[in-house]
Parts: structure tokens; sequence; C-alpha cells
């Protein structure tokens, strides 16, 4: 007896993942189009965490906003604390000393260590590979207490001045940096051992949130998720700023686009930080790590308690802030996920009449279901955990 097979009908299931998802943290919700666990469709919403970073900025003084620049990427607010500064002297038409523009570098490049190892380890720990993520958290306390030792604070920073930084490096910077990144180069050696021939890890990862260089183009992505696809996009490279181009260094590349690549690029990036930072401190010149100009700079402490002209010095640049002369800018640095700008608008006074952020993590969400379009829902948490959304970054 001959029977017809008949194709099973097709439903089409609408799903919500998130926010409340332990792998979505923050206020992310993804509205799902399922075909059984398939993904047809992801309509990314990135919520609000209702904290206006552009219009609180713009009811302060050019000082001031820099503490709200610590809360954008909070896994790397030196490199945010360091491009909203260069934007700002952009305007005013002032280049920092010698000696500042290293520090700056040393600090941007420490908050992308610590920004890889905050990703990588917790994209490894949500895949189950839970050692790594210790391993790789503990690496990150390591430089969370070299950046404790040199500006006071482990998360929120406010290191960076406007014409400088707050204040020079600590006596003993470059023994705990020698020591430190000994510690966490046997740590990622260890890791590699974990993951590199792990066959879980790999089919997870592997051919797994794949986009073409042309869609992540078209969609100006930049970053790690860039150039996984094999695109050298790197603003420290195309346009170098501080001490970049004094220093020699490479771009890690991928080839596929996937999850794999961003993880490996990422990795790549640390071992090429670490690089700058130990040539950086080679290089380091003596002299000062601010502008010698009253207009844009803070007396010293003993000038304000011991005389009345460093005290109305003081008092004017507090209250009224500095004043930067009119015009619009647009400066970009190249953050831990990508590139990073600052536009600013300035009227002459002690406020930005306007500032507007170019947050790599928000232009990375709206490219997410590109990413994860035709795959299953269990490859939702991989792709997310590479793209590395920080809900700083996303808020508008």
């Amino acid at each position: 007896m001959k029977v017809e097979s008949k194709e099973l009908p097709v439903e089409i299931m609408e799903l919500q993942m998130g926010p409340s998802h332990p792998a979505t943290h923050g206020t992310i919700k993804f509205n799902l189009k399922l075909e059984g666990e398939k993904v047809l469709d992801c309509d990314v919403e990135v919520g609000y965490l209702h904290r206006g970073f552009d219009k609180s900025c713009e009811q302060v003084t050019w000082t001031q906003v820099i503490p709200y620049t610590d809360r954008l990427n909070y896994a790397s607010p030196l490199i945010n604390n360091v491009g909203y500064a260069l934007a700002v002297e952009k305007l005013i038409g002032v280049e920092t000393p010698p000696r500042c523009q290293f520090i700056r570098v040393i600090a941007s490049e420490l908050s992308r260590i610590y920004d890889h190892l905050t990703c990588c380890g917790m994209s490894a720990s949500e895949l189950g590979a839970i050692t790594v993520g210790f391993y790789m958290i503990e690496a990150r306390e390591m430089i969370a207490r070299i950046v404790e030792a040199l500006t006071g604070a482990r998360l929120t920073v406010t290191y960076a001045r406007i014409g400088g930084v707050k204040h020079d490096l600590t006596p003993d910077f470059a023994e705990q940096i020698a020591r430190t990144f000994k510690t966490i180069r046997k740590l990622l050696n260890d890791c590699d051992h974990l993951l590199s021939r792990n066959r879980i890890f790999i089919d997870r990862m592997s051919n797994v949130g794949v986009i073409s260089q042309e869609t992540a183009l078209s969609y100006s992505l930049t970053g790690p998720i860039l150039r996984a696809t094999g695109v050298n996009y790197d603003v420290r490279k195309a346009f170098p700023y501080l001490v970049y181009d004094q220093l020699d260094f490479e771009v890690p590349l991928g080839s596929k686009g996937d999850n794999y690549d961003r993880f490996v690029c990422r990795i790549q990036e640390i071992e090429q930080s670490m690089r700058i930072v130990e040539q950086a401190l080679e290089k380091l010149p003596v002299g000062p790590v601010w502008i010698d100009d009253p207009r844009f700079v803070l007396p010293e402490k003993e000038k304000v308690y011991n005389s009345i002209e460093g005290l109305m010095h003081h008092f004017k640049i507090i209250m009224e802030g500095i004043h930067v002369p009119p015009g619009e800018t647009y400066f970009a640095v190249e953050g831990g996920n990508g590139e990073l700008g600052f536009y600013i608008v300035s009227d002459g006074g002690g406020k930005p009449y306007r500032i507007r952020v170019r947050p790599p993590c928000f232009i990375a969400m709206g490219a997410f279901h590109e990413m994860i379009k035709g795959y299953m829902v269990a490859d939702i948490v991989p792709t997310f955990g590479m793209v590395n959304m920080i809900g700083g970054e996303c808020d508008r």
C-alpha cells in the first residue's frame, strides 16, 4: 500500500527574548519570529536607561562633562575621557605636551585590555567555559588595580582633563605593568589551551553570526566586528592621533566575519595593546602633563590656598567654565568596540551648546538582525556576546 507524504504545516511563532533573560543583560529585547528554533527575523529594541547623555552634557560646564563620558562604555572609561578631551582641544586649537600624549595612550590601551577581557571572558562563560571566564576576570582585576592606583577609581575614573590629565603616573607604574602583563600573558595562554581545541566552543562560535564585508560596511560597523570580516580599518592607523604613529603595532583581522573571528580578533588585540603600553613606557619623555594656559587649566592648590589671584582663577573656571571658541568639530578615537566619535558645538560660552556621541555599540545593534537571521535561538547568545553591547553607549 502506497502512503502519500504530506508536508507538515509551518507555523511562525513570535517570541520576545529579554530584557529579563540572563544573557540579554540590560534593557535589550529581541522580538523574534521563529520557525521551530530557526530565527526568521529579529527586531531589536535597545530600550531606555533614561540618562540622556547628550542633553545632560549641555547643562554643565565643559569640564563637568568628563564624569558623564565615564558612563558611556563603562568597561573602557579612559578611552571615553580621552576622546572627549581631544575633541574639545581640537576646537580650542591646542595640543597637549608629549608626556601627556604618551600617558593618554597608555591609559587608553589599558582600558581596551579591560574591555576585551570583560567581553571575551563573559562570552566564554555564557557558552559553558566558566573556567576561562574566571581566568579573564582575574586578568581584568589586575588591570583594574593598576587603573585604581593611577586614577583613584576603578570604574568611573574621570582621569583626563581638557588640556592634560589629572596627574602624572605613579612612581612604580612601569614595574606594576611588567608584573601584570607577565601574568596576563600566562592566563591568556591557559585560555588558548582551553578553547582553541575545544569542540563545543568551536562549534558554537564558528560559522555562526556571519556577516559579509559589504553588509558590515553598509551598516557603518567598525571595530572588531568589521575587522573580523577582513576590513582593515582602525582609527589609530587610519587617522592617527596622540602618538600612535610613533608606535609599532598590528591590526588583527579575520576572514569569515563570524563569532569565532570576532573572539580571536579581540584576544589578539589584547596582546597588541600590551605591546603599545610597553613601547610607550620605553619612549615616555619627561615634562609636564598639562598645557601651560591659565584659561583652560586649574591653578595648583598651593596658589589657590595662598593667593587671592589663584583663588579667583580657580573660582572662575569652576563656576563659569572654560570658554571654548565658537565653532563645531568632530573627533574620533578607536574605542573598545570601534569608532567612538564626539561631535561638539560651542557658542563661545562656558557650556557646550551641543554634544552628540557616535557610540559603536548602538550602531552594531542596528545590524544585529543581519547577524542572527537564519540561525538558531541558541546562537543569539554567543552572537550578542561578541557584539559586546554596553547599555551606557546604547542609551539615546
